[in-house]
């Protein structure tokens, strides 16, 4: 089996992710720093895996691990050790876990929180309507960002003042380029960090998770100090990243395919299709770290070996003909069925993701009606993604607003 190294840059994402199902459903490769695991890169075996008990979170299980060849300054270290949370474990302990988080964040409670993500979108908006006339406008920073990270911190109980230090850590902690010198210390920041906001929390209690994971763990729960501070650190990154990446990749989307951004505009595609599709054709995901197998496992015509690591390639596998048909190539928000697994699958499932979809629901829609005339302000072919192996995440998004409301002002 041809090992294929995953490039650093993610200069061709797409490409890559040819790569990946051309060599099977079972794939080696090589992740940036020499780091060699498997992936699975076909939509079936992946949520056969995602449900198979023989696949762990438990980096011991790791025979590179255990043999001592990943070093603490490895750049992907905190996306393959992130510290104990329901991201690392399984069963009872996982259970125990995702229990707080996932009665927080289901649907009829995620729904209580439209009138306030309107609020924040709708403020944003302002602001982009504000900005001199006629100059490109970089749509991630000012429109994509802001909203998910304000959502997730309200949520959580993050106070805005610690959002520039958290944007320029969790910039270091995605990225491959992040120089492994800097590494221990981009790990250790985070923790102190997190830590703070969580005893801050802890003197003085809000309406929000972070309080509420540190009031059950005082009521019997069991939650220690390092599980509530890696819970908040993991919901405050997945809950940001994800939900910008999908925002700018719908906006892309729709001004690449000029035909079926009429047919949203004009109602003829609804806007839960358009974000469906999105998620399968260009994933915000592409691709999730990491599992290790505790017994040789048959993928397909391929054997995953006891002790390895498994990424899920969910760049790979939103494309797959065997899954979507021979148009699976193909951006088409009028697709159904549109069953992808861009969230997951299975008991490690994303529990944000009703809040991800409601945020792009509402703020997608409000922006075309604000701005009908925003368009690309360079060709799609000269965006670029930021070297981060994990998130299909581009460095900006220029775009000309036109005249709010699509008037002649």
């Amino acid at each position: 089996m041809t090992r294929i190294a995953l490039d650093p840059f993610v200069r061709d994402l797409d490409g890559e992710s040819a790569a990946l199902r051309a060599a099977g459903p079972l794939a080696e490769v090589e992740l940036p720093g020499g780091v060699h695991v498997y992936a699975v890169t076909r939509h079936a075996e992946a949520r056969a895996l995602l449900t198979d008990s023989r696949v762990v979170k438990d980096i011991n299980v790791w025979n590179a691990w255990r043999r001592g060849e990943i070093p603490m300054d490895w750049p992907l270290i905190g996306l393959a050790n992130p510290g104990r949370s329901m991201l690392t474990v399984d069963g009872a302990d996982h259970r125990r876990l995702r229990t707080l988080v996932a009665q927080a964040l289901t649907v009829k409670r995620v729904e209580r929180l439209r009138a306030g993500i309107e609020a924040l979108t709708n403020a944003s908006l302002e602001k982009l309507a504000a900005l001199p006339a006629g100059q490109p406008v970089d749509l991630k920073a000012e429109f994509a960002y802001p909203l998910p990270m304000n959502v997730i911190s309200e949520l959580m109980g993050v106070d805005a003042a610690d959002h520039p230090r958290l944007k320029e850590l969790f910039e270091k902690f995605f990225s491959t380029q992040t120089p492994p010198e800097e590494v221990p210390q981009m790990m250790a920041d985070l923790g102190t960090l997190f830590t703070k906001i969580v005893d801050g929390k802890r003197a003085n209690p809000g309406d929000d998770l972070t309080s509420a994971l540190i009031a059950a763990s005082e009521n019997g729960d069991h939650l220690t100090d390092e599980e509530i501070v890696n819970t908040l650190q993991l919901i405050i990154a997945a809950g940001h990243e994800t939900t910008i990446s999908l925002i700018v990749n719908v906006v892309e989307a729709l001004q690449t395919h000029p035909e079926q951004r009429k047919k949203v505009l004009n109602g003829e595609i609804r806007w839960d299709g358009v974000i469906e599709e999105t998620l399968r054709w260009n994933t915000p995901t592409s691709h999730v770290l990491i599992r290790f197998a505790t017994e040789d496992i048959e993928v397909g015509d391929r054997i995953l070996p006891k002790g390895e690591g498994l990424i899920i390639s969910f760049g790979a596998l939103g494309r797959d003909e065997e899954q979507y048909g021979p148009t699976a190539g193909e951006f088409d928000a009028a697709r159904t069925p549109n069953r992808h697994i861009a969230f997951g699958h299975g008991p490690h499932v994303c529990p944000g993701a009703a809040l991800s979809r409601l945020e792009a629901g509402i703020a997608l829609p409000a922006l075309y009606e604000r701005f009908p005339e925003l368009d690309l302000a360079v060709p799609a072919s000269e965006l670029r993604n930021k070297p981060i192996v994990t998130q299909n995440d581009l460095y900006e998004l220029p775009v000309e607003l036109g005249c709010p409301f699509g008037g002649d002002a």
